[in-house]
């Protein structure tokens, strides 16, 4: 008797397991062929994928990301937000937070929320304090920032040169 437990027991262990393994292969599958989608410029199914990857694993922070990515293509810039947003509170890795903030302050920069913006460089800056490109775009938001503080008579004169921010570039493209 304990023998026939002991076999029921192990085949129900062999079973989760094998559900498991299938579950991240179908996880993967769907990130990769996102993946592809995307680098094709095919957007809307690249968004399928994604989705679909994250009803397997609801917790896939490399989904979460790549689907950010790509409604931002699309520019459905608030459902973009809202997937970095999601990414952030789950991921646990430096680099990978790094991007998702950078590519939250390109979305808030591009909205002229400069403020935001900052915010969300310096905690990019905070996971990598090697990417020059994020200290760029928080140099160039900060003084946005500080231009739309000062006082209106104390800024330049019209014709007198003022420095240009650059367009920031989104760190688009699935990681």
């Amino acid at each position: 008797m304990r023998m026939l437990k002991m076999k029921y027991i192990l085949f129900a262990a062999f079973l989760l397991s094998a559900a498991g393994i299938s579950a991240q292969k179908a996880e993967r599958d769907y990130i990769r062929k996102g993946n592809r989608l995307f680098n094709d410029s095919v957007f809307v199914d690249a968004e399928v994928n994604y989705r679909k990857a994250l009803e397997v694993n609801p917790k896939s922070t490399v989904s979460m990301y790549n689907l950010g990515n790509t409604l931002s293509q699309q520019q459905k810039f608030q459902d973009a937000m809202e997937q970095y947003a999601s990414a952030s509170k789950i991921e646990k890795d430096k680099m990978k937070l790094a991007h998702i903030y950078h590519n939250m302050g390109v979305l808030f920069q591009a909205g002229k929320d400069y403020a935001k913006a900052v915010d969300a460089y310096k905690m990019s800056l905070r996971n990598n304090p090697a990417d020059h490109e994020t200290r760029y775009n928080l140099g160039s938001c900060t003084e946005n920032v500080e231009r739309s503080a000062e006082p209106t008579g104390s800024r330049s004169k019209p014709g007198s040169k003022q420095r240009s921010t650059a367009e920031a570039r989104s760190e688009t493209g699935p990681k």
